[in-house]
């Protein structure tokens, strides 16, 4: 039976819908091993935000993330959006 946490999206804490990502929140290049789950829309953000080597400093703290001005708002945008909602994801400038 699956609990509450692994039925929500880590970053945005969503209900998970169809598609599951998984994703290092220690990126697989820098040792990491465990895995979060996440909507696809979610993990791009994260990725098109940090580069592995921020993402290795911050670590599993999801805090830390969304006190990121960018994922802050994306979090506040897709917050009301339904569980598969998907659309393009800006890239890293």
């Amino acid at each position: 039976m699956e609990s509450e946490e692994s039925s929500r999206c880590w970053l945005c804490v969503r209900p998970l819908g169809r598609r599951v990502e998984w994703h290092h929140p220690l990126p697989k290049s820098r040792g990491g091993r465990e895995t979060v789950p996440l909507h696809p829309i979610c993990h791009r953000t994260i990725h098109a935000t940090f580069t592995n080597a921020e993402l290795a400093r911050i670590g599993a703290d999801r805090d830390t993330l969304v006190r990121s001005e960018t994922i802050r708002r994306f979090v506040r945008w897709v917050s009301k959006k339904p569980a598969d909602f998907h659309a393009p994801t800006a890239r890293r400038k």
